[in-house]
């Protein structure tokens, strides 16, 4: 028994070992660090293969295959429901087929079977609406893309990606490498956040434009400085910048007010409640642009008082909508006298 107990330890030392090398490490290295014969390491090599997805590179080196390595976790109810929660947001801010999100839902679901079998079967659904052809898009290349940042991660290998330009359509080459993943629900969407060459900075890569990946041998150290939690602090989304952040104050209208009280939308905001029943909103947000469909979205319910240059762009926009719809506001030629000139005229108030 005493045996087969230094064994199991010995075993669980290795795959801590390799774990924390991700780059592997030779027979004789981990004898060395373990304190046993080179051959004991040589005899357990058919069971690291077996329980831990151990291989061995070109060189000698023993590596863990990240890929396929299967992990243990052990979880209370309450944050079985935690995981649930991300789980339906999941499902419903992500369109393209996942097959391992798919897979990582249905075991999640399996190991709740006994403890809450109504979440294990909710669960079981929400991989179905996953793995539904007609529900997500199947994208190879995008999986492709995600795999190959996820393993270089994890390995901090850096990758060769040909990245397409928004605007222009060009497709550009770079080398990179990955030192943040971050989801965007607004937009479906997910980013790579890392050292982009050229040109020497860094920079972030949506990863649906992604159009080519590669993985290259060369290894790379995330600076101890760089956090992304502060990077994308004062960002309503991914859009971050070295600028000051800048102020946004609404107005939000007295029908609205609580709805916009029961969430908390950036981790900066200040709201403040008015005689008339009215909110105003303030924010510090880095970039201005990212927020514009959210406003919109609020339609005339939320005024932006500031700062101007935002104010004007959706004064802007409000006289293209109401040329759209036939609203000219003392454009009208002399010919049409029956135009609305008011918008309440417009809309029949």
């Amino acid at each position: 028994m005493e045996r087969a107990t230094n064994k199991a330890e010995r075993l669980s030392q290795i795959e801590s070992l390799l774990l924390a090398h991700p780059e592997g490490l030779s027979q004789a290295e981990l004898a060395r660090r373990i304190r046993v014969h080179r051959s004991t390491i040589h005899r357990y090599l058919p069971e690291l293969t077996f329980h831990y997805g151990v291989g061995e590179t070109e060189d000698g080196r023993l590596v863990i295959d990240r890929a396929h390595y299967l992990t243990n976790v052990r979880l209370t109810l309450h944050e079985a429901m935690a995981i649930f929660l991300a789980v339906r947001m999941m499902v419903n801010r992500t369109d393209r087929y996942n097959p391992h999100a798919a897979s990582a839902v249905r075991k999640l679901g399996l190991a709740l079977e006994r403890l809450a079998p109504l979440i294990c079967h909710h669960l079981q659904r929400s991989a179905d609406e996953m793995d539904d052809p007609t529900d997500r898009r199947d994208d190879p290349l995008y999986l492709e893309v995600v795999e190959t940042l996820t393993v270089a991660w994890s390995e901090r290998r850096k990758v060769r990606i040909w990245h397409q330009h928004e605007k222009t359509g060009r497709v550009y080459e770079y080398v990179f490498a990955p030192y943040f993943i971050e989801p965007y629900p607004v937009g479906q969407t997910a980013h790579v956040i890392g050292y982009r060459e050229p040109p020497g900075a860094i920079r972030t890569f949506k990863i649906e434009r992604i159009r080519r990946i590669q993985k290259l041998p060369q290894t790379y150290e995330i600076p101890r400085d760089f956090d992304p939690y502060a990077l994308l602090a004062d960002a309503w989304g991914i859009w971050y910048t070295d600028e000051e952040p800048v102020e946004v104050v609404l107005k939000f209208h007295p029908r609205v007010a609580q709805r916009v009280r029961e969430t908390r939308w950036h981790r900066s905001e200040r709201v403040e409640e008015q005689a008339d029943g009215s909110l105003l909103w303030r924010a510090r947000v880095a970039e201005l642009q990212e927020m514009l469909p959210w406003i919109r979205g609020w339609g005339a319910d939320c005024e932006v008082l500031e700062p101007k240059e935002l104010r004007e762009t959706l004064m802007g926009e409000a006289r293209r909508l109401a040329q759209m719809y036939g609203w000219y506001v003392a454009s009208a030629p002399p010919s049409e006298p029956s135009r609305p000139s008011t918008l309440d005229d417009f809309f029949g108030g």
